[in-house]
């Protein structure tokens, strides 16, 4: 029997290809870490996908002043409204990856992406997540001339008198829409889609009682609950919120029913995971801060933080809901 055995010079150039080997890993896994330190190198620039003085664009501005002050570089937000964000999208998402342009995405945004029908670009594939930033709920107010102190006895009303109840929102696949339009498939209740150029002229004729109901961000229509011109039945979120602590989530009636609105933060894809988990963890850490908190809370919104991971599966769980939501009621864009 032959035996095999292994020459020095074999032995030595395996040697070296396995330091040689285990030299380009450890190279490999410190080039992340390096991009990371490098940045940022030059000013960063978070595109909203609509108008000066919106949500989006307060929101950039508030990540914007905590990037600016935690690394010395200016962060300016870039106002995008042109063709309901599609444009500033586009560009966000063919920008270069080294995140220096960010994009806030929004639950709009994402009822944009399913409304239509060709896009130049796909927000799953074409971005990469960073963090959810806040959440939104809706709140669903009434006419005080209405006979509903309740979610319970405004679905008896509806199911008693199909189609008699007109609700206002601001405009056909708005988030107020497709809020009560997954609340009318819930309950089974038939009520007529009244759309408007904007809340502001909805929340007047619901005031004025030429609608009977509507769904809106709590600021806007806060006021007239207040002053009793409407009454609050329930808020959209799944618990209730210290927006306005007591008023019941429509959750309580309605198990399962939750559509809040939200904004979170994007880079463009193939962004190095270092640049990632380095914004992930300064705008997490600015968030959580009380005076943070505050300014969110002004604005109507509870900051929500989250990791990169957990963003990109509600991108995908929201972009399937607001696909069945927009096709079950029919929205078409305005």
């Amino acid at each position: 029997m032959l035996k095999s055995e292994s020459s020095p010079r074999t032995i030595s150039v395996c040697s070296v290809l396995s330091v040689a080997v285990v030299f380009v890993m450890l190279a490999a896994a410190a080039v992340p870490d390096a991009v990371a330190q490098a940045y940022p190198s030059k000013p960063i620039r978070i595109i909203a996908l609509s108008s000066p003085g919106s949500g989006p664009d307060i929101v950039g501005r508030l990540i914007g002043s905590r990037l600016t002050e935690a690394w010395g570089q200016q962060a300016i937000v870039d106002p995008r409204p042109a063709a309901t964000g599609i444009v500033g999208a586009e560009i966000a998402s063919k920008a270069a990856p080294d995140g220096h342009t960010m994009v806030i995405v929004t639950s709009q945004a994402v009822i944009v992406s399913v409304m239509y029908e060709k896009l130049p670009f796909n927000l799953i594939r074409d971005f990469a997540p960073i963090t959810m930033v806040a959440s939104t709920p809706f709140i669903l107010a009434v006419h005080p001339a209405v006979p509903a102190a309740s979610i319970q006895e405004l679905v008896a009303l509806a199911r008693s008198k199909p189609g008699s109840l007109h609700y206002g929102s601001g405009g056909s696949g708005s988030p107020p829409h497709l809020s009560a339009e997954i609340f009318k498939s819930m309950t089974g209740t038939d009520m007529l889609h009244v759309p408007y150029k904007g809340i502001t002229p909805a929340m007047i004729d619901a005031v004025a009682g030429q609608v009977q109901m509507l769904i809106s961000v709590i600021p806007a229509v806060l006021p007239t609950i207040r002053s009793g011109r409407l009454r609050a039945l329930g808020v959209t979120s799944a618990k209730r919120t210290a927006l306005v602590p007591d008023v019941p989530t429509i959750a309580e009636t309605v198990p399962g029913y939750e559509f809040i609105g939200w904004y979170s933060l994007f880079a463009p894809a193939n962004t190095p995971s270092g640049i990632i988990n380095k914004l992930n963890a300064e705008i997490v850490k600015g968030l959580n801060t009380p005076e943070f908190r505050e300014r969110f809370v002004a604005l109507g919104a509870e900051p929500s933080t989250s990791t990169p991971q957990a963003l990109a599966a509600y991108l995908r769980e929201q972009t399937e809901k607001m696909r069945k939501a927009v096709r079950d009621s029919g929205a078409r864009p305005d």
